[in-house]
C-alpha cells in the first residue's frame, strides 16, 4: 500500500508557511513542501484538499479528563477512550493526561491507569501531575485536606508507578523541601511548573521553576509592590507560561497582556479540561467535589472555577481572536512550543521523520479530519 498524499492545501508546519502545498506521510512524514515538488509515485492515495489548512496536531500537556472520564478514576480503557476523543473532536494528538491533588493511593492508581493507557494509546505521552505539593492559600478546586510539603520520594514512587512518564509537575517552590524536589526533578527530565503558589518574586528568583502551570489562576498575583507568580512568570524569558484560552479562567485583554509580554515563542496554550468536557451541562465531579457546569463554565459550589470544558480547536481559535496573533504563531503556542519544551522530538513540527500528526481545517478554523500516525480520524 503507498503512502496518503494531501495536495493544494495552505500548510503551517511550525517553522514555515507552504501557500499552495502537499504533504506525504505513512505512519510518519515523508515530504513536505511546495505543491509543485510533488512527484507521482505509484501506489499513492493522493486527495485534493484545496481551500483547506493543514496544521501540526495540537499537544494539550495540562487536561484531567472530558467526555465522563477523568485521569484520576484510573481506568486504563477510560483514559485511553478519552485521550481518543480528544484526538478526533479537538485535534489533540499528544496528551499529558493530568491527575489532581488526592490521597497518595488515589494518585498511585492513577499511575498505574495512566501506565496501562499509554501502552495502547501512544497519543498519551506524559503525566502531568497537578499538585499535591501545592499551597493551601491558592488551592483552587484542590481538596485541601490532601495538600502536603515537596516529597522526592513520593514523587520517585509515583513516576515509577507511571512508567516514567511524569514529565511535568505543579508546585509551590515557597515550601519546604522544595530545593531537593527540583533537583530531583532536573535529574529524571521532568519539568518543574510553579503553579497553586504562593510564592513571591524573590523566592522564585531562588527556584528552579521553568514552566507557569495556567498564568494568572490559582497563584500570588500581579501586584505593583510584589510581582508574584504572575509578574515572574512575566518577567523571566526561561519562563514558559500555560494560558487557559475559554475567556472565563482569564479575560481577553489579559490573554492579550501575556501575549505581548511573553511573545508567542514562551506561550503554551491548554485546556485544563475536566470530565465535563463534551457533555451536557449540569452536575459533575472532581477530585471528589460537586461540579456544576453552566454557560461552558466548570464551578464548585462557592464559584471557584473547577478546571474548564474547554475544547482545544477552540483554544486555537480564542487566541487568535482575543490578541489578533497570526496562524502561524498560533500555530507555536498549539504544537511547536510544547513539543519542543519536553523534548518530543517526533512531534510539533511537520517534517519528514516526524510522526504523521496533523489536523485539517476550514475556512472558519474547524476541525474537518485529525490524523494521528498517518491515520484519519473525523469529529464525532
Amino acid at each position: 500500500m503507498g503512502a496518503k498524499v494531501l495536495k493544494h492545501a495552505k500548510i503551517y508546519t511550525g517553522d514555515q508557511v507552504i501557500d499552495d502545498g502537499y504533504i506525504r506521510f505513512d505512519q510518519q512524514i515523508l515530504a513536505v513542501g511546495p505543491v509543485y515538488e510533488y512527484v507521482a509515485q505509484a501506489g499513492d492515495e493522493v486527495k485534493n484538499v484545496q481551500g483547506l489548512t493543514i496544521v501540526p496536531g495540537f499537544i494539550d500537556v495540562h487536561a484531567h479528563g472530558g467526555y465522563g472520564y477523568d485521569a484520576m478514576d484510573g481506568d486504563p480503557e477510560q483514559i485511553d477512550t478519552m485521550a481518543t476523543k480528544m484526538m478526533r473532536n479537538e485535534g489533540v494528538t499528544t496528551l499529558f493526561a493530568t491527575t489532581m491533588t488526592q490521597s497518595n493511593d488515589n494518585i498511585a492508581h492513577a499511575m498505574r491507569g495512566v501506565k496501562a493507557a499509554a501502552a495502547k494509546n501512544p497519543i498519551i505521552q506524559g503525566v502531568h501531575l497537578e499538585g499535591p505539593f501545592i499551597s493551601a492559600i491558592y488551592k483552587g478546586a484542590q481538596p485541601e485536606q490532601y495538600i502536603k510539603d515537596p516529597n522526592t520520594e513520593l514523587l520517585g514512587e509515583w513516576n515509577e508507578l507511571s512508567g516514567g512518564l511524569v514529565k511535568l509537575i505543579t508546585y509551590a517552590p515557597e515550601d519546604e523541601g522544595a530545593a531537593a524536589f527540583e533537583d530531583y526533578c532536573l535529574a529524571n527530565g521532568i519539568v518543574p511548573s510553579v503553579g497553586h503558589s504562593n510564592a513571591t518574586r524573590e523566592q522564585l528568583l531562588n527556584s528552579k521553576a521553568t514552566h507557569v502551570t495556567h498564568l494568572y489562576n490559582a497563584q500570588r498575583e500581579f501586584k505593583h509592590r510584589q510581582p508574584g507568580v504572575t509578574g515572574h512568570a512575566m518577567l523571566e524569558d526561561n519562563m514558559r507560561a500555560e494560558l487557559i484560552c475559554d475567556g472565563f479562567h482569564i479575560v481577553p485583554d489579559m490573554i492579550r497582556l501575556a501575549f505581548d509580554q511573553k511573545g508567542p515563542e514562551r506561550i503554551e496554550l491548554v485546556t485544563d479540561s475536566m470530565r465535563s468536557k463534551g457533555m451536557p451541562e449540569g452536575e459533575s465531579e472532581l477530585g471528589g467535589q460537586k461540579v456544576f457546569v453552566k454557560d461552558k463554565q466548570a464551578r464548585l459550589a462557592d464559584g471557584t472555577l473547577a478546571g474548564s470544558v474547554l475544547q482545544f480547536i477552540d483554544a486555537f481559535k480564542n487566541i487568535q481572536r482575543f490578541t489578533g496573533c497570526s496562524m502561524y504563531e498560533a500555530v507555536l503556542m498549539s504544537s511547536v512550543n510544547q513539543a519542543e519544551e519536553f523534548h518530543l522530538d517526533s512531534k510539533g513540527l511537520l517534517a519528514a521523520g516526524r510522526d504523521a500528526d496533523l489536523n485539517l481545517l476550514d475556512q472558519n478554523l474547524d476541525l474537518q479530519a485529525t490524523y494521528s500516525y498517518g491515520t484519519e480520524y473525523h469529529p464525532e
